[in-house]
C-alpha cells in the first residue's frame, strides 16, 4: 500500500455567506412600556390648554382650587393615596386571580332561590359570552341594551315553548323584579280598573313578596298573601276584586303542587 500524495496547495475555508442581510434598528424603551393602562385612555381634556380654559371660565386658577371649593373637606383625606404603580390588563387579571385563589368554596344552604345552576356550554358561549353584545359598546349605550333585550327575548321564547304558556317574562334584574313586572302586566291587561288586589301564595319567597309589595305601593295596589289551601274560599268572597295571582313552582319549601284548579278560578 502506498500513501496518498499530499496536496501541493491548501485551500483556506471561507465563512458561509448569509443569504440575506438585516439591519437592527434601535427602539426607544417607551415602545415596550405598558400602553393599556387607564390614564392614557381616559376621556378628558386632551391638552393642558383645554383644562386652563375650562378652569378660567369657572373662575379658578388651577384644579386644586376648584376641588377645594366644590368637595367638602369632611369627606376628603389630607394625605396622598398609597397606590401601586399602574398595571396593564394582564397584570391586573393575574392579581385578581391570586386574590380569588385565597377564597374557600363551601356548600351553600341558604336556599330561598339562591342555588347553583347548570348553564349549557352552547348558551354560555353563544349568548352570555357572545362578544357581539358587549365589546363595541359601553354599558349605558342603547346598543348593548338592545343586545340584552334580544337575549331576554330568546329566553322568553324558550320558556313559552317548554311550558306551553302564551306569555313569559324575564326581568332585567332578578326573580323578585320579574314577579313585580308580571303583576304590573296583569294590572295593565285588566279592563276593570276597580280590581286592585294581587293575590300571592304564602309559600312564595319572602324577598320576592317584599319586592312585589314595594312595587304595588307605587301603583296603589293591594297585595294579599294567603295560604294556598285557603285560596278557594278567598276567591269566592273577593274574586271580583282580584286582577292577578302569583304562585311559585316549586314553592319555598321545595314542594310541587298542581295549580290547574287555582288557575281556572283566577
Amino acid at each position: 500500500a502506498h500513501p496518498l500524495p499530499r496536496p501541493q496547495h491548501t485551500v483556506k475555508a471561507q465563512p458561509a455567506q448569509p443569504l440575506f442581510k438585516c439591519h437592527v434598528r434601535s427602539f426607544a424603551s417607551s415602545v415596550f412600556d405598558a400602553h393599556d393602562t387607564f390614564a392614557p385612555r381616559h376621556i378628558g381634556p386632551s391638552k393642558d390648554s383645554d383644562l386652563s380654559k375650562m378652569l378660567a371660565s369657572l373662575g379658578f386658577k388651577d384644579l386644586d382650587s376648584f376641588i377645594n371649593s366644590t368637595v367638602p373637606s369632611s369627606i376628603r383625606i389630607s394625605r396622598p393615596l398609597t397606590l401601586d404603580t399602574a398595571r396593564g390588563e394582564f397584570e391586573t387579571l393575574q392579581e385578581f386571580k391570586r386574590i380569588m385563589a385565597r377564597n374557600n368554596i363551601f356548600k351553600s344552604y341558604i336556599g330561598g332561590g339562591y342555588y347553583d345552576t347548570i348553564t349549557p356550554s352552547v348558551i354560555l358561549r353563544n349568548i352570555i359570552e357572545n362578544p357581539g353584545w358587549y365589546t363595541p359598546y359601553t354599558p349605558y349605550q342603547a346598543e348593548i341594551s338592545q343586545g340584552r333585550l334580544e337575549m331576554l327575548l330568546n329566553f322568553q321564547t324558550m320558556i313559552t315553548e317548554l311550558t306551553g304558556l302564551p306569555v313569559a317574562n324575564a326581568s332585567l334584574l332578578d326573580e323578585g323584579t320579574a314577579c313585580a313586572e308580571a303583576m304590573n302586566l296583569c294590572f295593565n291587561m285588566t279592563t276593570k280598573k276597580d280590581k286592585k288586589i294581587f293575590l300571592v301564595a304564602s309559600d312564595v319567597y319572602e324577598h320576592t313578596r317584599a319586592v312585589i309589595q314595594t312595587r304595588a305601593e307605587t301603583l296603589q295596589l293591594e297585595v294579599v298573601v294567603v295560604d294556598i289551601e285557603q285560596w278557594e274560599s278567598y276567591l269566592k268572597q273577593n274574586g271580583s276584586k282580584v286582577f292577578g295571582a302569583l304562585v311559585q313552582y316549586p314553592h319555598a319549601e321545595g314542594g310541587l303542587r298542581n295549580y290547574a284548579n287555582i288557575v281556572k278560578q283566577v
